[in-house]
């Protein structure tokens, strides 16, 4: 027996398989891996959920929790997943009427393009749609040059803004999401990437907390589009590619991704019965699987509808009075007890509604002192109610004092032994 109680074979034992043939099986299995086969993750035993992306995400958009994550943190290329940041930060930055004149580097962009020229104008609205629909390479950089003055410039308020939503291990360098690399800040090297997380926080903001959510959403949603340069020389014609929108009830918005670094990737929303769902998939494939991320999007939507329901975990209060050190008492005589009534500051919320899957429990913390010091005040804070999911803070619900209470000084006294007698 060897350690651990694990019994060992003998070095010529019969069972053994031949060194050739270990070698061939297990580069079979890499070959199945890079083909995009499906991988089992940790999260995915627990879960029972079979992908083919290597990175995957599926987020509750409203809390912005994790639901499910394989490889979630893991930076990884995003392809033109890109265009959601690319897309908001033109609405909220510029105006739709804007003008934009083409240069000679956006022109130059590869495939998938419109085919502008340099000096060609176009109106904002329109590029956006032709970003988002079709995912046009030079459309994104004609935007990103005259919303930031530069490509470069364009990039740093794509990273900035990264920055703001959290998305701590997403670095940009295209408004298109081509393959590239650069130094950051810190000049450390980095290519264009983001993780699975990172893409779906993305994505809660250009739906859910934008102020442009509502211009985001009618453009991604819309199947077909046509449009002219400013001078009506030439037209176009946009359709989207999301295939998502017609794939399951409640489809609200998505966004493609390609390329040979990069592979299949998508980042698509999903509203139904007040529950919104999110999904960012990384690595999805490589040609010919293009249909592996609806496959992926698809499971991992259902998860989260057959799973995960709202559930009014709010219980009501009954605090009792709590006592106040040097405090008047009630009887306004020397000689009684001092309390206070305290209660929730928002009176009785009635309801706390989290996306719960069967079996999770959400904690409620009540915070409260064992007695008070005079004086205290109206509406003071003197405490919380908090209620914990997974040891993340949901809801804080402070705890006030419901009327005045006065010290028991000496100024106090003189007047109360004033009244006495002088009655």
């Amino acid at each position: 027996m060897g350690k651990y109680g694990v019994k060992k074979r003998g070095a010529r034992s019969r069972g053994r398989l031949p060194v050739r043939l270990i070698c061939i099986l297990a580069l079979c299995i890499g070959v199945l891996a890079a083909e995009g086969l499906p991988v089992w993750g940790k999260e995915e035993n627990s879960t029972n959920i079979q992908l083919y992306a290597r990175s995957a995400v599926l987020m509750d958009a409203d809390s912005g929790r994790v639901l499910f994550g394989k490889n979630e943190g893991e930076r990884m290329p995003m392809a033109s997943t890109t265009k959601i940041m690319t897309c908001i930060l033109a609405l909220e930055k510029g105006n739709q009427e804007d003008t934009v004149t083409v240069s000679s580097y956006a022109a130059s962009q590869p495939k998938v393009h419109l085919g502008m020229y340099k000096e060609q104008q176009f109106r904002l609205k329109d590029l956006l749609y032709s970003l988002m629909l079709e995912s046009h390479n030079d459309a994104a950089a004609a935007i990103a040059e005259h919303i930031g003055g530069s490509v470069e410039g364009f990039a740093g308020m794509m990273n900035s803004k990264a920055r703001e939503l959290g998305c701590e291990d997403t670095f940009f360098i295209t408004p298109n999401g081509l393959d590239a690399a650069a130094a950051d800040e810190d000049g450390n090297a980095r290519v264009h990437s983001t993780t699975a997380r990172d893409l779906a926080r993305m994505m809660k903001y250009c739906i859910g907390e934008s102020v442009k959510r509502e211009e985001f959403l009618e453009i991604t949603r819309t199947q077909n589009y046509s449009f002219t340069d400013l001078k009506g020389e030439r037209g176009y014609s946009c359709y989207n590619h999301n295939a998502f929108l017609s794939m399951m009830e409640g489809a609200l918005s998505g966004k493609t991704g390609f390329t040979n670094n990069a592979g299949y990737c998508y980042v698509g929303a999903l509203k139904r019965d007040s529950r919104t769902f999110i999904v960012a998939l990384l690595a999805c494939g490589w040609p010919n699987n293009k249909g592996y991320k609806w496959s992926d999007t698809k499971t991992l939507m259902a998860y989260g509808l057959e799973n995960y329901a709202y559930r009014n975990v709010y219980e009501e209060e009954g605090f009792r009075p709590l006592a106040v050190e040097g405090g008047i008492p009630e009887n306004n005589k020397p000689y009684g007890k001092a309390c206070v009534e305290v209660g929730l500051e928002e009176g009785k919320p009635g309801e706390l509604n989290v996306l719960l899957r069967e079996g999770e429990e959400v904690e409620k913390r009540v915070s409260l002192p064992e007695r008070l010091t005079a004086p205290v005040e109206e509406g003071a804070v003197i405490g919380s109610v908090e209620y914990f999911l997974e040891g993340v803070l949901l809801k804080k619900y402070p705890v006030v004092a419901k009327a005045d209470v006065g010290a028991l000084n000496f100024s106090w006294m003189v007047n109360f032994v004033w009244k006495l007698y002088a009655l």
